[in-house]
């Protein structure tokens, strides 16, 4: 028994012709003349303009009357703006956890900034003999938690700074040491934490467990998420250049790309409770 190929849906090919167009000018960035604009798109310059013009008409491309050069229009702007309002990291973020979490075999979930801070928003266990379980809704400190650590050293935010501020205040009685020096130490801890793109966490919030935080920017290079990895001192390597790291760096990377960034940097994460 043979089995046919699903048929292929019927489109209109000049519509897909014409968007060569519209891509070489996304991808370039910057107004274009028709002969590059006609070479990037691998057409003839007659055919481009033909296209151009009905563009114009529609708004999707303009021309400028001083250079000639041909951008986009107010309607693809329009269209860009509206398609970016869609993007819904949780979701988007769904099957990049699943991925991840069958790739490194160890918990990882998404964080996101909440009313109390860095909140835990989605988990996906990995399973084990040490089970990590993040529950959603969590809320993680910014100075002892990988997730915590990630929010301080990327996220901006007033509020954001008022709860570092805190912490630091309770940090530094707690340890019979001054507001000023505790934060010169975290300072120096964020810095390594930027130099290296990934946040990292040892037993400091929950004994026994280490977490890996990368950050996850939208198309305006702001930090909306952290993508977390959780596992047992001992058998989660959390060497700054280790493959875990990378992993979890390649995936915070690509769940950002999908909210419209472009190249973006990483940071180290770790939660919560432990069951045999």
């Amino acid at each position: 028994m043979t089995t046919e190929p699903p048929k292929q849906r019927q489109g209109i090919q000049s519509i897909e012709v014409g968007t060569r167009l519209l891509r070489a000018l996304a991808a370039n960035g910057r107004p274009m003349m028709l002969r590059d604009l006609a070479r990037n798109a691998a057409m003839p310059a007659a055919k481009a303009h033909r296209y151009l013009v009905s563009f114009m008409r529609m708004g999707l491309v303009e021309q400028d009357a001083n250079t000639g050069r041909y951008d986009l229009g107010g309607f693809a702007l329009d269209l860009g703006l509206a398609s970016l309002a869609r993007l819904d990291p949780v979701r988007l973020a769904a099957p990049i956890l699943e991925d991840l979490c069958e790739k490194i075999g160890e918990t990882v979930a998404l964080a996101m900034w909440g009313t109390h801070g860095a909140t835990c928003v989605r988990w996906v266990e990995a399973g084990g003999p040490i089970t990590v379980t993040l529950r959603t809704g969590v809320v993680l400190p910014l100075m002892t938690s990988a997730t915590g650590r990630s929010f301080a050293a990327f996220y901006r935010s007033p509020y954001m700074k008022k709860m570092l501020d805190r912490e630091i205040r309770l940090a530094a009685e707690a340890a019979g040491s001054t507001p000023t020096a505790v934060a010169r130490e975290l300072e120096t801890l964020l810095e390594d934490i930027r130099r290296h793109g990934i946040s990292r966490a040892s037993g400091s919030l929950t004994p026994g467990i280490n977490g890996f935080s990368a950050p996850v920017f939208d198309h305006s290079g702001n930090m909306v998420a952290s993508i977390t990895s959780l596992g047992p001192v001992g058998h989660f390597d959390t060497d700054w250049d280790s493959p875990l790291a990378e992993s979890i760096k390649q995936a915070a990377a690509a769940l950002s790309r999908r909210l419209g960034h472009g190249e973006q940097p990483a940071v180290s994460g770790e939660l919560t409770e432990t069951r045999a």
